[in-house]
């Protein structure tokens, strides 16, 4: 009796399991976009929907996506060591697809009202993308159309974007310019695929 409740137990975690997990490790085909869509169709709806959402295109999202965490769910930043080799910590609280900051997801939660979204969901990471991408029009002009100017802002904050920080970190510009090159690559081939 007691192995067959423990078989039952094992059994019952192992499904339960399975049904929970979540494609965290990153596509085959990263520069490729209609390869990434055939491949991670969920992906590709979730950006569909933050789109109709809040007009976010699926090319800028997903250049966003692939500089931020290459389409990986479990993304984290690396962690800072003393020494060498005493670890410190992370570098920030940056964590998933979106690589939001604790404090800027505690704003979407809140602005939202999104309690249970999930920063290692790919439908909670574009809906992010896309309510922070809209207020990046609001606060500062940038078009959600501009790439570039709308990583830039994702990167260093509304406020930061608007004191123009960026143009401090020459590294940054030219992550920016690969940013919205890859996005006019995803945006031609798009258009083939759908």
């Amino acid at each position: 009796m007691l192995k067959r409740r423990s078989f039952l137990l094992g059994s019952l975690v192992v499904v339960a399991t399975g049904c929970g997990q979540r494609e965290f490790s990153a596509p085959r085909n990263l520069d490729n976009a209609c390869a990434l869509a055939a491949e991670r169709p969920r992906y590709f709806q979730a950006m569909q929907r933050a789109e109709r959402r809040w007009g976010v295109p699926v090319h800028v999202q997903m250049a966003t996506f692939h500089q931020e965490s290459r389409f990986d769910g479990d993304a984290r930043p690396p962690f800072r060591y003393t020494l060498g080799v005493i670890p410190m910590g992370r570098q920030s609280s940056a964590f998933g697809y979106s690589q939001a900051l604790d404090g800027t997801w505690d704003e979407y939660l809140a602005d939202t009202g999104n309690r249970r979204a999930d920063r290692t969901d790919i439908r909670d990471a574009a809906d992010f993308m896309g309510w922070y991408m809209t207020l990046t029009r609001e606060r500062n002009g940038v078009p959600l159309t501009d790439a570039r100017n709308q990583y830039l802002a994702y990167h260093e904050g509304h406020a930061g974007y608007a004191r123009g920080s960026y143009n401090a970190k020459p590294w940054l510009l030219q992550v920016a310019d690969r940013v919205a090159q890859r996005a006019a690559v995803y945006e031609a081939q798009l258009a083939t695929c759908r």
